[in-house]
């Protein structure tokens, strides 16, 4: 697999404080990403969450490891009992009314090769599905 890191941008018709507390509120996280127990975007701070595909639902171990209140935050996304080590910024510009999204997932050739649920396609529809659809739903309603 290539090093190459995913890449996708979206651009939201809502201010850049509302995407902010839609990436860092976990009572909001959990009506248009995933459910978590608890969430502060303070570098160091740990969660976990459940996600996967329709036959396997994985642990999700992550650690915020760079804040930049209104734009940006890096974390941590390994799985629990899988090798493997990656990292999701996402990065917010600023556009007035609106607001451009920057997500990177660095390191997704680390997990393992052979399930295709670590794949990079597998990435992609996820990610494209979230940013797309379920967090530009949640800021544009």
């Amino acid at each position: 697999m290539s090093t190459q890191p995913f890449v996708i941008e979206q651009t939201y018709n809502a201010p850049i404080g509302k995407v902010w507390s839609a990436l860092t509120d976990h009572n909001k996280m959990k009506e248009w990403y995933f459910t978590l127990k608890d969430f502060k975007p303070e570098i160091g701070f740990k969660f976990t969450f459940e996600g996967g595909s329709k036959e396997k639902t994985y642990i999700h171990l992550c650690e915020v490891t760079e804040v930049i209140p209104g734009k940006k935050l890096t974390h941590s996304w390994v799985y629990q009992d899988y090798p493997g080590e990656t990292y999701v910024t996402w990065e917010l510009f600023d556009e007035g009314d609106k607001t451009h999204l920057k997500l990177t997932h660095t390191g997704l050739e680390t997990f393992p090769q052979d399930n295709k649920d670590f794949s990079k396609e597998s990435f992609s529809k996820g990610w494209t599905y979230i940013t797309g659809t379920s967090l530009k739903e949640y800021l544009e309603k």
